[in-house]
């Protein structure tokens, strides 16, 4: 449980918890592993987990095809390293999930927490609950400031293809 601890301490997500708070959060982890292309979970997919990726590396990918095309048209949106989360929009609503996640390398580690779980954590330790939610919407600012970033170099950069 101790190297769990350590290693929760240094994902983002969990920044300023105490020793108390990350044993606390450490309990509910279980760890899962997976391998290179081996698909984490589907877009519009139920959605009830946190991910932390505690090894390797993995891909969050969108369909850019319609539901008529017979082929998937994955697209890479980004790639996660050691220490960041994915799946945090379950924390907030359990609607559908709005892209898949792809193990890049052999052997990625994930630590996996069920919202509920969580949910109930935060709800019987609100000084934990208040740091996860303040830290959870800085990564999404952070989240959505790249995505505003990569769209507005779409847009303003790239040069109007006319034929």
């Amino acid at each position: 449980m101790n190297s769990l601890v350590n290693f929760l301490k240094q994902s983002d997500i969990f920044y300023q918890f105490t020793p108390t708070q990350l044993e606390l959060v450490g309990n509910l982890c279980q760890e899962v592993t997976f391998n290179a292309d081996e698909v984490i979970f589907q877009e519009n997919s139920g959605s009830k987990e946190l991910y932390v990726i505690a090894q390797g590396e993995v891909d969050i990918l969108i369909n850019r095809g319609t539901a008529q095309d017979a082929e998937k048209k994955e697209t890479a949106v980004a790639r996660l390293r050691r220490g960041q989360s994915f799946g945090e929009v379950a924390l907030v609503d359990e609607g559908l999930r709005s892209a898949s996640a792809r193990a890049a390398q052999k052997d990625t580690r994930l630590l996996v927490i069920q919202r509920d779980k969580l949910i109930m954590l935060c709800e019987t330790y609100p000084q934990l609950g208040y740091r996860l939610m303040y830290n959870l919407a800085a990564d999404l600012a952070m989240k959505i400031r790249n995505t505003d970033l990569r769209i507005r170099e779409q847009l303003l950069y790239k040069p109007n293809d006319k034929k």
